[in-house]
């Protein structure tokens, strides 16, 4: 088993937009992705970062990643990770590269002192959440994400709606 990981380059940016478009097809959710690798790699490469990413490898080719950014808790007072995006390649499942990649983050919350580390699942994602409460994480069944974007975001931008 030889596994790595390791923060994304700034040369890299189209190895990330590629595993994002992977991400969005395995979650049929392809047409939803309006980002370009300019942007992606803007994000994770810009003064200041925006956004981070870290690369597993396998056998020295990449093998998923995880995309994420810090948040903020006003109950704790501390920062946290929101991981945005976790992702191993089909056919690299089972190898324990996600949980690498998810141990590796929270390693990163501890060191840092921060307070969680938080993502969110899809609800028809049975393998994922299976896996995830696995490692212990609590599902929030009493929250609802919110969501504006397009002509909605525009309109409470104006005042409307």
């Amino acid at each position: 088993m030889s596994l790595t990981i390791r923060r994304a380059r700034s040369d890299e940016a189209g190895l990330v937009y590629s595993l994002v478009r992977e991400l969005a097809e395995y979650e049929k959710l392809l047409h939803e992705v309006e980002a370009t690798e300019a942007e992606i790699g803007a994000a994770l490469f810009g003064d200041p970062p925006r956004l981070f990413c870290e690369i597993a490898e396998w056998q020295g080719e990449p093998a998923g990643f995880a995309v994420w950014f810090v948040n903020f808790s006003t109950f704790s007072g501390r920062s946290g990770i929101y991981l945005e995006d976790l992702f191993v390649r089909p056919a690299l499942r089972g190898n324990g590269i996600g949980k690498a990649l998810l141990s590796h983050l929270a390693k990163q919350c501890l060191a840092n002192g921060w307070s969680r580390l938080q993502w969110a699942v899809l609800d028809w994602n049975t393998p994922s959440i299976d896996f995830y409460k696995s490692l212990g994480a609590v599902l929030m069944d009493e929250w609802t994400v919110c969501r504006l974007t397009g002509p909605a975001l525009a309109a409470l931008a104006k005042g409307g709606r």
